[in-house]
């Protein structure tokens, strides 16, 4: 598919993140204004809270986006999500008419003058461990290449449940964790900051229908709403203290951050890819009816305070094993229900070369061998001033679909909490 021609000239950029075949949704602001939901196009916001409210474009008889998230909309159905992004792409096409032109410009927003917000409502999220490059890699690390992948992993998605409170927006500061950690040297744990604090370049899935029971993989594929890039931040230090028997935990309840717009599964069509050939069968289940991964290339950048950035990883949504699809139906097998708003994220995604991998973990090898950044400096984990940020986009005949940043800046941990406490004798 070619580059969908827009009257809005920025739209047209072949490098832009958000050309006329993209129109991603997120939730803005400017000013004092509340919140509200609109779609990105080329360096504009347009404001389709106030399109519904002016009667311009609406996707049901009843309001849908008066509201700061895009949860009522996505319980509409594929049907309506398709007919209205029709719609929006008819009103900010090339050959709309000047009348239909002077209806929408005076609900277009500069992109610079508006703070951007969490795009929906975060019912539950849900991680996995379904790239095969990262699972090895890690194994490798801790139970060396012949014990790499655990024994069930070729033939079901790995995923634990996580933390949707902790789910933040790309520019939200991430404050560096404390936590039970034991190293080698230690008889017994202690209590203190992360100094192995990390990311994981992953994708997250929307889920925009809800389910009562299992679902089949084409089923799971038409419930998926769209995607956004998500950071989920790691305390490698606390994860290797706590995660046996019963696998993460406080390690990964810090912070999760996403990208600002949801990029829908519509605009992403052109890009799909196949899923990787199976060492061994899936179960029927599993089973694709068809390509279900995208063609996304990816980049994680890190930044000293003030400081120039340096692209530390490049790779693409391609090389994983499973797809959101997969993951989505294998999470419905034991009648698990599941919500409208619902986070996937699809597991660190990191590629064969050592700078295609997805988190510093990998990329230092534990550590053990440092990166040295453009500013000469080298990083083994997470500094503090450090912003991690996370861009990605798939790339058309003359037009680029992007998400926007998912970054994040590490502050300091705070003091110790329980400094100056003391335990509450028995029987007082």
């Amino acid at each position: 598919m070619p580059l969908l021609k827009s009257w809005i000239d920025s739209a047209n950029a072949p490098e832009g993140p958000f050309p006329l075949n993209n129109l991603p949704y997120g939730v803005f602001s400017t000013g004092a204004e509340e919140p509200r939901c609109g779609t990105a196009i080329g360096a504009m916001i347009l404001d389709l809270a106030a399109l519904e409210e002016e009667g311009i474009l609406t996707a049901a008889e009843a309001p849908v986006l008066d509201v700061p998230f895009w949860n009522d909309f996505m319980e509409l159905g594929p049907e309506i999500w398709e007919s209205y992004r029709a719609k929006l792409q008819q009103l900010l096409s090339a050959e709309a008419p000047p009348e239909t032109r002077a209806l929408i410009e005076p609900h277009l927003v500069p992109m610079e003058a508006a703070e951007l917000h969490l795009p929906f409502l975060v019912s539950e999220y849900t991680d996995f461990y379904a790239g095969r490059h990262h699972a090895e890699n890690v194994g490798t690390m801790f139970r060396g290449p012949e014990n790499a992948l655990p024994p069930n992993w070729l033939s079901i998605p790995i995923g634990y449940n996580g933390r949707a409170s902790s789910v933040v927006v790309s520019g939200t500061p991430v404050r560096r964790p404390w936590g039970q950690v034991k190293g080698p040297e230690d008889d017994l744990p202690r209590f203190a900051p992360s100094a192995r604090f990390d990311i994981e370049l992953e994708l997250g899935a929307v889920i925009g229908q809800p389910s009562e029971g299992p679902v089949t993989v084409a089923e799971a594929d038409r419930m998926i709403f769209g995607y956004v890039l998500l950071n989920d931040w790691s305390a490698r230090d606390i994860q290797a203290w706590e995660y046996q028997p019963l696998g993460p935990f406080q390690a990964k309840a810090t912070a999760t951050t996403i990208s600002p717009w949801i990029v829908t599964k519509a605009a992403l069509a052109p890009f799909r890819v196949d899923t990787p050939d199976r060492d061994c069968p899936l179960l029927p289940y599993l089973q694709e009816p068809g390509p279900m991964l995208y063609d996304i290339s990816l980049e994680v950048a890190l930044a000293p305070a003030g400081k120039t950035p340096t692209t530390i990883a490049r790779t693409n949504y391609r090389e994983m094993y499973y797809s959101a699809a997969q993951q989505l139906a294998h999470h419905t097998t034991c009648g698990c229900p599941m919500n409208v708003g619902d986070l996937l994220g699809s597991g660190t995604i990191s590629g064969p070369a050592n700078d295609s991998r997805g988190s510093l973990l990998e990329l230092t090898w534990g550590g053990k061998e440092p990166i040295t950044l453009a500013t000469g400096e080298i990083r083994r984990f997470i500094e503090d001033g450090d912003t991690l940020a996370l861009t990605g986009g798939a790339e058309g005949d003359g037009y680029r679909i992007g998400f926007g940043r998912c970054a994040g800046m590490v502050l300091e941990a705070l003091a110790d909490p329980y400094a100056g406490s003391s335990s509450v004798k028995r029987g007082q």
